[in-house]
């Protein structure tokens, strides 16, 4: 369903961030990128979505191509009429409207009236909690109450691709287990392909089928979800299941010289 190919992108002319970045999203299928703050994760995710332009960032090298068709260098709101949504890290969303309200505008300009209303019952049969507070402003919704908001919104335009931004990012564990479980629904029965980028290495492998590892905005790891968790630099660098005091780089694993000797 969407593929890059050796993608780099550059903010203002002059600060490569992105180079030579390639994964697959199948369709149906639940893709995690992982890695640590400043990796390029976000800036990844901005060049599916077209909200590069934003912050004055471009694909300048390689493709982006989904469903068959090149998007990197087409609008944004082409690419979400295409059927792809981004949910941004932070929860934007509209504090002075109600949850119910913020629903509706996120299904403006792309579904039919008539669905509208279908689509927030099925949104509220997810998230029964937003049901209960469908009447409650948003701003005064919890955090945990926002994230499930902000991804039933993305779900009101019936997306085949969802791209999710740190959706753990200051929850409570339990919390994101729940949210994490209700992903994996909406992937399996909506039929909707998922491109996750998260910290919580442990979650997101767990949830997902298959998984990149992004470092200095080059892919330097993937593999199966499984093959990764029993990966001893994942769990070292990712998992917390490092020895006590030590301290390591990924230039001195080997694992890791080998896959950049093959990117460069």
């Amino acid at each position: 369903m969407l593929q890059l190919n050796n993608i780099e992108v550059v903010y203002s002319n002059v600060i490569l961030v992105l180079t030579g970045v390639s994964l697959k999203v199948s369709d149906g299928a639940i893709i995690t990128l992982l890695g640590a703050n400043g990796a390029g994760k976000s800036t990844t995710l901005k060049s599916i979505s077209g909200l590069l332009y934003t912050e004055l960032g471009e694909v300048t090298d390689g493709s982006i191509t989904f469903d068959g068709a090149r998007i990197d260098h087409m609008k944004a709101e082409d690419i979400y009429r295409m059927g792809i949504v981004q949910v941004i890290e932070g929860r934007l969303v509209f504090e002075h409207l109600t949850a119910e309200e913020n629903l509706r505008v996120a299904a403006q300009g792309k579904q039919p009236a008539a669905n509208i209303k279908r689509n927030i019952e099925m949104v509220f049969e997810y998230f029964p909690r937003l049901k209960d507070l469908r009447r409650r402003t948003s701003g005064f919704l919890s955090g945990g109450e926002q994230q499930m908001m902000v991804i039933g919104s993305a779900l009101m335009s019936m997306p085949k691709l969802i791209l999710l931004d740190e959706p753990s990012l200051g929850l409570a564990p339990l919390l994101v287990m729940e949210i994490f479980e209700i992903i994996r629904r909406i992937s399996k029965e909506e039929k909707v392909s998922m491109l996750l980028v998260e910290q919580n290495a442990r979650a997101a492998l767990d949830l997902a089928e298959y998984g990149y590892v992004m470092e200095n905005g080059r892919i330097v790891l993937d593999g199966p979800s499984g093959s990764l968790k029993e990966n001893e630099d994942i769990k070292e660098f990712y998992l917390g299941l490092s020895e006590l005091g030590k301290e390591k780089s990924y230039k001195d694993v080997k694992h890791y010289k080998r896959r950049k000797r093959w990117l460069g």
